[in-house]
């Protein structure tokens, strides 16, 4: 799903609010996860997941095209764990469907 077929499924789902207002919402909440994000706090969604920051050190890497080394320097990467309430819809007993991106990844075809 894009951002933009959020913006819309939440303009039909609420027909009293102007689509220029459900998309204000939607970028206000995005942008406010990512500035805290920016600010090194935690944001924790109750049932869906929650958003931290994980460091990675300064390392030595090497160019897969060259195989010459190179100084990888350190940074913090957005990291999310899914909720469990998310976990358990997910996994839920006798859910036979798949998602499209399970086509992708099938460990027995290996």
């Amino acid at each position: 799903m894009t951002k933009s077929e959020l913006i819309q499924k939440l303009a039909e789902r609420n027909p009293h609010l102007f689509l220029r207002d459900v998309e204000k919402i939607v970028d206000t909440v995005f942008d406010e996860v990512s500035d805290a994000l920016a600010n090194g706090d935690r944001v924790e969604l109750r049932g869906f997941g929650a958003f931290s920051i994980k460091h990675r050190d300064a390392r030595v890497g090497r160019n897969p095209r060259t195989g010459e080394t190179v100084q990888v320097e350190a940074k913090r990467l957005p990291f999310f764990k899914t909720g469990k309430a998310l976990r358990e819809k997910l996994n839920e007993e006798g859910d036979d469907s798949k998602s499209s991106e399970d086509q992708f990844y099938n460990p027995s075809s290996e």
